[in-house]
């Protein structure tokens, strides 16, 4: 089993690899994004508390997500492996979520960051909401979901190098090319 962290800044192409990688490997797909995405669109409780975190772009609190987290893991799963994407987010995520995994006699295979420097980053997303309509991908909120990444997610890739998981790759550029590098790293492990 390949359980796969695809990790990068919002607006960084972990959904378009993910999709990419879920056909070549048979993987299962965890955005927290979309799970939170359909809970807030259908007006459940966990989706309006979601939301106000959300609209601010900040970061849901880790024991909401652990707890989605894990039952979609286990909705999913027997599988060939799942890929998480939007997750962990923070340090005592990735810790909790090598305890949930372990507690199911897996572990996170490899860590794939993909890097693209800010100022893509923010005309992706722009554009991303002039085609999608979703709320969050507008300048300001941009801006501060960037914020937040950098202060408080970006430290996981050294996290997950002390593990020996994390795998760098150039998020920019050629789809295919990015996920030609993505494959090796998986092939790899």
């Amino acid at each position: 089993m390949k359980n796969i962290v695809i990790f990068g800044a919002p607006g960084s192409g972990k959904g378009t690899q993910s999709d990419l990688l879920v056909k070549k490997y048979g993987l299962r797909h965890i955005s927290t994004g979309d799970v939170l995405r359909a809970e807030i669109k259908n007006g459940t409780q966990l989706g309006q508390t979601a939301k106000a975190y959300i609209d601010k772009g900040q970061l849901i609190p880790d024991a909401l997500m652990i707890d989605i987290l894990a039952a979609t893991y286990d909705a999913l799963c027997p599988c060939e492996g799942v890929i998480f994407d939007g997750f962990p987010r923070t340090i005592p995520q990735a810790e909790a979520l090598k305890q949930m995994l372990a507690e199911r006699g897996t572990e996170v295979s490899v860590m794939l960051e993909l890097q693209v420097p800010d100022d893509m980053l923010i005309t992706r997303l722009v554009e991303r909401g002039k085609v999608s309509g979703r709320a969050d991908d507008n300048e300001e909120t941009i801006k501060a979901r960037l914020q937040v990444y950098h202060n408080q997610t970006s430290p996981l890739a050294q996290w997950y190098e002390q593990e020996g998981k994390r795998v760098a790759v150039k998020g920019y550029g050629d789809i295919a090319d990015i996920n030609a590098e993505l494959c090796k790293a998986i092939d790899n492990v």
